[in-house]
């Protein structure tokens, strides 16, 4: 299944009606079933679904490392993933328990938004980026949006490693793009500890819960945090960077990990 559609729309130009192929993102439920038991139903674009799966159980605690999977497939046309792992089964009864219902675009539940509660390591590593690094970053993130110069109509996230090396994701549930780009990064088997987080989206709680539970020190937008997010980044040890604009950018928590330019 592609993740676009052409559809035949009106569109006025120069006072003029005429008719248009417009191109639109799909939308669907995509289930993620584990050892035989679905776990989660999702509403997202049909691209990267093995990934958004491996990411989500990851960001949930339900999957502890990739190599728990044995196998890992596609069925009914793309719209259900299905997993052979061992998992944290107490994990899955707490999410199918207390899971809510969380921020972002789309339908997704989550277990991971209360600070007291989350079941993570506090970032202690000492990992840092120039603040102009991450305008520059940030200012071509653009370029990697393929779907959205598209259709217009989806969020996007990019991992970005020490190295150099991307992992992009894109789908209409800017939570979904966290599990995709972080998913695609453990399917390949690559440490996340040394990376920034860059999404198009607000930094909700959800967003820095998935980042907190994957290890990634920094991660930022070019829009706002919410104030559950900055508690949970703060608690955690994470590095959350919003409004990120050229020469501009706001520091919510543990600053260090951002190198000015001149000391101040």
């Amino acid at each position: 299944m592609e993740p676009v559609h052409s559809f035949s729309i009106a569109k006025i130009r120069n006072g003029k009606k005429i008719p248009f192929e417009d191109t639109l993102i799909r939308e669907v439920k995509l289930t993620i079933a584990v050892n035989g038991e679905e776990i989660a139903a999702l509403m997202a674009t049909p691209i990267d679904q093995k990934a958004l799966a491996i990411g989500y159980l990851m960001s949930e605690n339900i999957l502890t490392q990739v190599l728990d999977v044995s196998k890992i497939s596609l069925e009914e046309e793309g719209t259900r993933v299905a997993v052979r792992a061992t998992i944290d089964s107490e994990a899955a009864r707490k999410l199918s328990a207390e899971g809510v219902v969380i921020s972002g675009c789309g339908r997704s539940t989550t277990a991971n938004i209360d600070p007291g509660t989350i079941r993570a390591r506090i970032l202690t590593i000492d990992y840092a980026r120039p603040a102009a690094w991450i305008s520059e970053t940030m200012e071509g993130f653009e370029v990697h949006c393929r779907l959205y110069r598209q259709t217009g109509s989806v969020h996007t996230a990019m991992l970005v490693l020490e190295d150099g090396t991307t992992f992009v994701a894109e789908d209409i549930a800017q939570h979904n793009t966290v599990d995709k780009a972080i998913g695609k990064a453990r399917l390949a088997g690559v440490d996340t500890t040394r990376s920034v987080l860059f999404v198009s989206g607000r930094l909700s709680s959800e967003m820095v819960a998935k980042a907190v539970m994957h290890a990634v020190p920094i991660v930022v937008s070019r829009t706002a945090s919410t104030c559950l997010g900055v508690q949970i980044a703060e608690k955690f040890g994470l590095t959350l960077v919003g409004f990120a604009r050229k020469g501009s950018m706001n520091i919510y928590t543990h600053d260090y990990r951002i190198i000015a330019e001149e000391a101040g």
